[in-house]
């Protein structure tokens, strides 16, 4: 098994479901795994605003009996201050795992060839795969499988939407992804997810063709962060693709909708469907504690 978590391609198939069982143990309140980071620190490195990722690692990373150490850019500046390769270095010598939640996907990649204990991807500009890793896992819970999901994702080619591709060489499923023509996913993952050839993966400029009988409506912010300038262009290019009542009742009656968060309701999601009976966001939101436990678990070399 891989050292470290940088993007979902890094577990096989049998990998990430695998720790979706050690997920839901962990989600059940097994504490065989409490004391799996006992005496051990994790560097929780934070270039970006969050909520949810911050405060889910933290949370986890008590619970599995470490100690979570916040580190704001400021304070090492990875590649500027000193090299990535020397900060990887000392690093390895003072903690147990560490997390990063960065813009540039390179820097990340850097940090794990050189550092001797696991680095975990907590958000980069390309990828999101402890956000896609609790989804699925979410999707797990509330439609009773994995495989051969029709999962319809709609607005912004971004990070996330990037992850579901990483996803779909892993995991087979029927992947539409509604954007526009300017707003694709990277082209490099699209293209290594659909040469894998284990799912069927869409790229369609029609809403209501992506989310025909889907099992799982996902939609994300127009605007990242950092690209929050460009939002009243992406308002222009992706209204037609707003998760409202009327694009849901084209899926599947028995649907779920996901939203990663945070939300701008009345954008990209209605209130009416964000807080409907389709919604799981909110459960979507708590698995990323059991999801990232479980990917810590898998590892430090627990199984």
């Amino acid at each position: 098994m891989t050292k470290d978590f940088l993007q979902i391609t890094d577990f096989t198939a049998d990998e990430i479901k695998g720790t979706f069982d050690i997920a839901e143990k962990l989600k059940k309140g097994d504490s065989s795994y409490s004391n799996i980071l006992k005496g051990k620190t994790v560097a929780c490195i934070f270039h970006k605003p969050s909520l949810r990722t911050r405060i889910s690692f933290e949370t986890g990373i008590y619970e599995l009996g470490g100690y979570s150490l916040y580190i704001t850019d400021k304070e090492i500046e990875l590649g500027v201050r000193e090299s990535i390769y020397d900060a990887a270095k000392v690093l390895s010598r003072f903690v147990g795992i560490i997390t990063i939640r960065t813009f540039e996907h390179a820097l990340v990649e850097q940090l794990a060839e050189h550092a001797e204990i696991p680095v975990i991807n907590a958000l980069t500009d390309l990828t999101h795969p402890c956000q896609v890793m609790g989804d699925i896992f979410t999707a797990k819970e509330h439609l009773g499988k994995v495989d051969n999901l029709k999962i319809a994702y709609l607005g912004d080619g971004n990070n996330v939407c990037n992850s579901w591709l990483n996803l779909a060489s892993r995991i087979p499923m029927d992947l539409r992804i509604g954007t526009s023509p300017d707003t694709l996913p990277d082209e490099v993952t699209f293209n290594r997810a659909r040469d894998a050839g284990i799912s069927t993966i869409t790229v369609t400029q029609d809403a209501s063709l992506a989310v025909a009988d889907a099992d799982v409506i996902y939609t994300d912010v127009w605007a990242s962060m950092g690209q929050k300038h460009l939002a009243d262009h992406k308002i222009q290019l992706l209204r037609e693709f707003q998760v409202n009542d009327e694009l849901v009742s084209k899926a599947s009656p028995n649907c779920i909708v996901m939203h990663c968060l945070p939300a701008n309701r009345g954008q990209e999601i209605t209130d009416s469907v964000m807080d409907g009976k389709h919604s799981v966001v909110f459960d979507e939101a708590e698995n990323r504690l059991h999801i990232q436990k479980a990917i810590m678990v898998q590892l430090m070399g627990r199984r």
